[in-house]
């Protein structure tokens, strides 16, 4: 799937954080997944898909992405639980 997005992905315990931005969410995934991500989403076993963002500009996408990391935790927590109130895995969906 290529389309600029921003993502937010968190550990098990739903604790911690990483936010990102791509143009292939699926590739990106799976970068993740396999340990090729940021070394702070492989330190602390980061990566469940909790919320994705989609953009018509690559621009936009990293405009969002730059704000939110300038959120508080909560209100990250917030946004995620108004979008996924269960804290499901999205990825499984964005595949199908």
């Amino acid at each position: 799937m290529r389309q600029p997005c921003v993502y937010i992905l968190t550990n098990r315990g739903n604790q911690l954080f990483y936010i990102g931005v791509t143009s292939d969410i699926a590739a990106r995934m799976m970068q993740h997944r396999a340990g090729e991500g940021s070394a702070h989403c492989r330190r602390y076993n980061i990566h469940k898909l909790v919320h994705v963002e989609f953009h018509a500009k690559m621009h936009e996408a990293i405009a969002r992405e730059k704000a939110l990391k300038e959120w508080h935790r909560d209100w990250k927590r917030r946004l995620v639980s108004e979008n996924n109130p269960d804290w499901d895995d999205l990825f499984e969906q964005l595949l199908s």
